[in-house]
């Protein structure tokens, strides 16, 4: 997979402190950071990039090992931990007193600072509003609080020598909008930050329902640039001009991977292809984003991973849907233990419809029937049990729609090592829907109710015009059921996160610049990919128990 440079961080904390928990579990997923931590500074820092003390005050006279440090080229980020105390000087700053607790609006002082790039213009941390006195006139202001129509600086940075520091009163340490900015700053403070670097994007496939949002996406993106489109149809490669004047186009495959302007190509082919060309493109040193499913086998995706690991290049699925919101306001729920420990989870998509003409109807090309939505849906089951799986069942119907070959209804059943069980039906024959999601907890449920919706546009002649909103594509009504102690059941309306748009070519940038997190890791794409040709195998012997060992 691509490589970041490797970046060692000595975090000097008291272990017994879980105030910095949830960052460090963070930073340890990161692979290419080395994370030690101790509850004392240690005598060698030569092994480290960045220092981070939690209790920085108690340095404050006291740190000639970290001088030397920072002014030999290393990096100090001291957390101030809810105290008046005096800092070093070496930060520049020193902490005022401290206020009451409250939300905080946080911004960034200079909006075009390499650390912002991609992030919201305003972050809302809960914690104590303390400022930071700045002493020092090369004191910069990274992020500042808003109080009482005051920017209160809340992270300063400062250079020292060949080195730089920086201090910061935040207390958000569980917060993940906070956790993506430290991250950035550790980075930063080890100069491993290219704020400058770019990658050309390349489309191969340009079916417009497809290129067109992707390339809205790249162009919405910083860091993302739109440079080629591939199609072997020439009134595709006509449109992709016209929706995008600067691009360039390629009747073929062999021409986007010899493009040198192209660093990444999407992959946006029917998925027998994928495969092929996705081996193709990072053979010739290309990294890939494959539409959904990655593949239809487990053979082609191993290749797929085998290549990628070969040639140090990023390889993931087009897995867009972790941003739905649905999906994320059930994720938050889970996260915050509202229905207890989950155990059941059903999920649905369809309704009574005749199949499309094209090819995500044939099998052959698609897959079957549930590799289309499937990839989706099932992409979700594994993000939200995630747990090892253990066995498959599927059951087919073909008994409306002969003209396709696909199935006219599929069922997949899947039951984790843990006991957990899981379900997706995708049904063209269903004149009634099922909820979209149906999820049991050791202390409540959640459901998931479809919304059919529709705009009206008024019309002088015909007097009005219907147009219905696509209902895989409505937020669907959430409703959590909770069981009081009186033993009543209360429901209520799940919260749900505000909608935002192209988020999955954002988390790309991110991971591939700066090497946050990617949101949909491969192994879950390569896992949705076993669990299909799994549940292939069951339908066509009738709904056998097919043996997983995930």
């Amino acid at each position: 997979m691509i490589v970041h440079p490797p970046t060692a961080i000595l975090f000097v904390t008291d272990r017994d402190d879980s105030s910095l928990q949830s960052l460090l579990s963070y930073l340890h997923n990161i692979g290419h950071l080395k994370l030690n931590i101790e509850p004392q500074m240690v005598k060698d820092l030569s092994p480290y990039d960045v220092v981070v003390t939690q209790n920085t005050a108690a340095f404050a006279s006291d740190n000639e090992r970290l001088t030397k440090f920072v002014h030999g080229g290393g990096g100090w980020l001291g957390l101030v931990r809810l105290s008046d105390k005096p800092l070093p000087q070496l930060f520049g700053a020193q902490p005022n007193p401290i206020g009451p607790e409250a939300e905080l609006r946080v911004l960034f002082k200079n909006k075009d600072q390499p650390l912002a790039t991609r992030l919201p213009e305003a972050v809302y941390l809960r914690g104590c509003y303390q400022p930071l006195d700045k002493r020092s006139e090369d004191t910069e202001t990274v992020l500042y609080a808003d109080w009482h129509y005051q920017h209160g600086p809340v992270l300063v940075r400062r250079t020292a020598g060949e080195g730089q520091v920086a201090c910061t009163t935040l207390q958000a340490y569980d917060d993940p909008a906070f956790q993506q900015i430290l991250y950035r700053l550790l980075r930063w403070l080890a100069g491993h930050f290219d704020p400058h670097l770019t990658y050309g994007v390349g489309l191969l496939g340009y079916a417009q329902s497809v290129g067109h949002p992707h390339g809205l996406g790249i162009e919405a993106t910083p860091g993302l640039i739109l440079r080629a489109a591939c199609d072997v149809d020439q009134q595709r490669r006509e449109q992709a001009q016209q929706d995008f004047p600067r691009v360039k186009t390629h009747e073929s495959a062999d021409g986007l991977a010899t493009d040198p302007e192209v660093d990444m190509v999407i992959v946006a082919t029917p998925p027998n292809t994928h495969a092929k060309l996705s081996l193709q493109m990072m053979a010739a040193g290309k990294h890939v984003i494959c539409e959904k499913p990655l593949a239809l086998n487990s053979k082609e995706t191993a290749a797929m991973v085998e290549m990628a690991e070969k040639q140090q290049v990023h390889l993931s699925c087009h897995q867009n849907r972790r941003w739905d919101v649905d999906y994320l306001a059930i994720k938050q729920a889970l996260a915050e233990g509202l229905i207890g420990e989950l155990f059941y989870l059903e999920t649905f998509v369809g309704g009574f419809n005749h199949p499309c003409g094209y090819w995500h109807s044939h099998e052959a090309i698609s897959g079957g029937t549930t590799y289309d939505w499937g990839a989706h849906y099932l992409d979700w089951v594994v993000s939200l049990m995630p747990g090892p799986v253990s066995t498959v069942v599927s059951t087919r119907h073909n008994r409306v729609w002969h003209d396709v070959s696909n199935a006219d209804q599929e069922r997949i059943q899947i039951r984790l090592a843990g006991g957990q069980e899981a379900e997706f039906i995708h049904s063209d024959i269903a004149a009634v829907r099922k909820p979209k999601w149906y999820l049991l907890g050791t202390e409540g449920a959640i459901v998931g109710h479809w919304r059919d919706v529709s705009t009206y546009e008024i019309d002088p002649v015909l007097y009005f015009h219907q147009h219905d909103i696509p209902t895989t594509e409505m937020v669907p009504n959430l409703t959590l059921h909770r069981r009081h102690h009186s033993g009543e059941i209360v429901a209520q309306k799940l919260a749900l996160p505000k909608r935002e748009h192209y988020l999955f070519h954002r988390n790309l940038a991110d991971h591939l610049l700066t090497g946050e997190p990617i949101v949909a890791p491969l192994d879950d794409s390569v896992r949705v990919v076993r669990i299909l040709e799994a549940a292939a195998r069951s339908a066509a012997k009738g709904g056998t128990v097919e043996v997983l060992n995930d």
